[in-house]
């Protein structure tokens, strides 16, 4: 039975949510259309993952997907619906948190809602309202260095206020941990908003949080959340899980590319450690003149490349050359810039033969994944890859490890390759 129905805002934050839920031994496929969710099999699977790239897209677009893909996981009969959002509550005055939030409200029925981005596994937490990346306020930390979404408010309810014309309240520490009554007091005074930000400091107020909320229509929040909801209604429901956690999926024979769209610290430093030992095209934005031309260029660089070699190509810069950048193209044409040439890219790499991608950055992995028309990918269980190793396998086996920008250690790249090689030795 379907439990859960997730609508992630990128490619990297759906792939992981559901290779967390894939860990906890719940069947959780991962499609990038409305149209896909025709395919799963709703006596299998136990929640369904739909990624689409709508962080960065026009608000009353991203309204419109929400209201389809909710509409698209009632036709399969889910009832509780979640939406994924980035841990460090990525967004603009804009949205589309807001607005995403509120369009999947009204179209699950439901009362209200709770924003939960907390990733205590990985140091993300929330008190009174503010967010914290370990010690660090979110507003101080390496986020406001962001290129798209320059995070410089550490209080969420300050960031989501001016997204929605709906108040927007706190679940605060001191009454998540008074238990339910205290929590159901807070949400039925009079006046009470729909909208709450939760605090999270660790696992445990996650697993509060699960006692007051698991039968709400609609949850929203980071990766974590939803492992816990899994627990809690798995519990309920007496259900123990016996399914094997899948960390090798199948072989996807052909060539190897890396292909880097993010600027974050972490990616950089992979780029220069897999540069050491294989050919990366870094892309120079202000030198296209011409997208297709400049692709094709790269397309010539790759030709050249030993063809038993991965080679990867770039656009990653550090705050320097972003900003470069961004003074001659504008954030948004910098950034659309970037997105053109990786989508002809990745078209060019498939029609050579490459069939095993790494991809970093969740902007451009939902670039990567649309520009190659990959409608469903089963998903490997979470584990040092970061819940990014996802296969397809019609019309042809295809394989991708997807991260997000800030995650990974130095020898990233070289991991995720040999974990799809492996797949060709078993």
């Amino acid at each position: 039975m379907l439990e859960l129905g997730i609508l992630a805002d990128d490619l990297t934050g759906g792939m992981m949510a559901a290779s967390l839920l894939e860990a906890e031994g719940i069947r959780c496929p991962l499609v990038s259309s409305v149209e896909a969710l025709a395919n799963i099999d709703p006596t299998t699977a136990e929640a369904v993952v739909v990624a689409r790239k709508i962080r960065l897209i026009d608000p009353e677009l991203a309204i419109a997907e929400a209201k389809q893909v909710v509409a698209g996981m009632q036709q399969l009969g889910i009832q509780r619906f979640y939406y994924k959002y980035c841990a460090t509550f990525d967004c603009t005055d804009r949205g589309n948190i807001g607005p995403v939030s509120l369009a999947m409200l009204e179209a699950a029925g439901a009362s209200r809602t709770l924003f939960c981005p907390a990733f205590p596994r990985h140091t993300v937490t929330v008190f009174q309202g503010r967010m914290f990346i370990g010690a660090t306020p979110l507003g101080d930390s390496f986020k406001k260095h962001d290129p798209v979404t320059p995070m410089l408010n550490s209080n969420l309810l300050e960031v989501l206020q001016p997204q929605t014309a709906e108040k927007v309240g706190l679940i605060p520490h001191n009454v998540l941990v008074s238990g339910v009554p205290a929590v159901n007091e807070l949400l039925a005074k009079d006046g009470a908003p729909r909208f709450f930000i939760v605090d999270s400091a660790d696992d445990m107020d996650l697993e509060r949080i699960c006692e007051f909320a698991l039968d709400w229509p609609l949850t929203t929040g980071a990766d974590a959340l939803p492992v816990f909801l899994s627990r809690a209604w798995r519990r309920r429901n007496g259900v123990v899980s016996d399914a094997a956690q899948k960390t090798v999926l199948a072989p996807s024979p052909g060539r190897e590319a890396v292909i880097a769209g993010s600027c974050a610290g972490p990616t950089l430093r992979q780029i220069e450690c897999f540069a050491a030992q294989h050919p990366v095209f870094h892309v120079d934005l202000l030198k296209v003149d011409d997208a297709d031309a400049y692709a094709a260029q790269i397309m010539d660089w790759v030709e050249a490349q030993p063809a038993d070699q991965p080679v990867a190509i770039a656009t990653s810069a550090d705050v320097a050359g972003v900003a470069q950048s961004q003074d001659v193209l504008g954030r948004d044409g910098a950034a659309s810039l970037a997105d053109n040439i990786i989508g002809r890219v990745a078209q060019g790499l498939f029609a050579k033969g490459f069939r095993k991608f790494v991809v970093a950055g969740g902007e451009t992995s939902g670039q990567v994944i649309n520009s190659l028309g990959i409608a469903q990918v089963e998903v490997s269980a979470f584990d040092e890859l970061g819940g990014g190793y996802c296969h397809q396998v019609l019309p042809e086996p295809v394989s991708f490890v997807l991260k997000a920008g800030a995650l990974g250690k130095e020898d990233f790249f070289f991991r995720a390759l040999e974990r799809m090689r492996l797949a060709e030795q078993n």
